[in-house]
């Protein structure tokens, strides 16, 4: 590739949070005369900090209106407040590289327009899966129509819970209350018990996987906030685990399904020993059968590191290339798919909801109740906003194999 005729990299930077603090940490220790962070945007400027304070501003157009700098980094939490920075950036001719999943995985389409309108670059590989580059690998190496599926495990926060509950015996709330205090998870931890992290996520890897863009609103997604000490029970009196997974697999009529939910997983997984705060990918093939990925998912140095490759593919003018977007037949999505689940529920009542295909296995209890069976996945889907009133828990299940990753 050639050179950034720009030559040095001058970045403005939105947000001074973990992953900010975690890339200046990183720019500190690994120092390159090519990158210089100019001027950070952030809420308080007058807030007490280690380094210098006339390189912090609360104003916006510190940066986007600054000719000097040539790349845009951001990293808040406001999705929509990315939106608005990475837009305008764009449309002002910066190239941008962005950590904000939830805010890709609305805006995709749209944001991948106006790069290419603008002639300028959006980079987001810290935006999935920390510090692996799935993004760069689905783009270079796995650029043909030879995918089948991308399995995985993309949310560190959950993993680590489930880590805790099955490696060390701790409840739910212990291990989340650890989590929190390790700072893997936020104090509100809704974005990532109940799946929306890592399905923000595999919005933004199908585009690169298959070439297709699905709006989240349209993927099923169930967490594991109503994980009970019965469900690990069973998971481990089979020799299982309970894994947190989320899927973009290719059916057989060029059609495609996404979910995210908790899935039963066997030894003989390559997910089943990812463990605490690290993300598993599996990428699957129709001639190189599977080949594994992993890595750290959670924290700011191994995220600002993921940044920081992203800054340095700039330096050499490197952008996303979409060639499963812009050369390859891209396949429709779909939920009419069925799969094997596993169903715990206590008030029997809430089994009526479930239109199960067939029912391979049911155990009824003092303690719980469960079933184990075949059911569409747009029947869950029909179903999604009752679950969260219903004490259940949804598993795909490892009685058999469902292409296992």
């Amino acid at each position: 590739m050639k050179a950034n005729t720009n030559g040095k990299i001058k970045i403005g930077l939105f947000g001074f949070g973990v992953v900010g603090q975690g890339l200046y940490k990183v720019l500190q220790d690994i120092p390159t005369a090519d990158v210089e962070i100019r001027k950070i945007v952030i809420k308080d400027p007058a807030k007490q900090r280690a380094i210098d304070r006339s390189i912090f501003s609360a104003s916006p157009g510190d940066i986007l209106d600054d000719p000097d700098i040539n790349l845009v980094v951001e990293l808040i939490d406001d999705a929509e407040a990315a939106y608005d920075i990475v837009r305008r950036s764009l449309n002002s001719g910066k190239s941008v590289v962005s950590g904000n999943k939830k805010m890709l995985a609305y805006h995709l389409e749209e944001l991948i327009n106006i790069q290419e309108e603008k002639g300028v670059a959006l980079l987001y590989d810290a935006s999935a899966c920390g510090s692996i580059p799935v993004i760069r690998n689905l783009e270079e190496y796995y650029d043909n129509d030879l995918l089948q599926s991308l399995t995985g495990i993309l949310n560190g926060s959950s993993n680590y819970i489930l880590s805790k509950i099955f490696q060390e015996n701790k409840s739910f709330d212990e291990a989340l209350r650890e989590a929190q205090d390790l700072g893997f998870a936020e104090s509100d931890p809704v974005f990532d018990v109940e799946g929306y992290d890592s399905l923000y996520k595999l919005i933004i890897l199908t585009m690169h996987s298959i070439g297709a863009y699905v709006n989240p609103e349209e993927v099923f997604t169930f967490g594991i906030s109503k994980l009970s000490g019965y469900d690990v029970v069973f998971a481990r009196e089979k020799g299982w685990r309970i894994k947190l997974v989320a899927q973009v697999e290719k059916l057989s009529d060029n059609k495609f399904s996404l979910c995210v939910m908790p899935r039963l997983v066997r030894p003989n997984a390559y997910i089943y020993n990812v463990e605490d705060e690290y993300n598993g990918v599996v990428i699957q093939g129709q001639f190189y059968d599977k080949q594994f990925m992993f890595g750290k998912g959670a924290g700011g140095h191994p995220t600002g590191s993921a940044v920081l490759s992203d800054i340095t593919a700039r330096k050499h003018n490197y952008r996303y290339e979409y060639k499963k977007r812009n050369f390859f037949k891209i396949p429709e999505y779909t939920r009419n798919r069925s799969f094997e689940i596993y169903l715990r529920y206590n008030n029997p009542a809430d089994l009526r909801f479930f239109e199960f295909d067939n029912i391979l296995e049911k155990y009824s209890g003092p303690e719980a109740n469960y079933v184990v069976g075949n059911i569409k996945l747009e029947k869950l889907f029909a179903i999604r906003k009752l679950l969260p009133e219903m004490d259940v828990f949804i598993a795909r299940s490892g009685r058999r194999r469902q292409n296992e990753a």
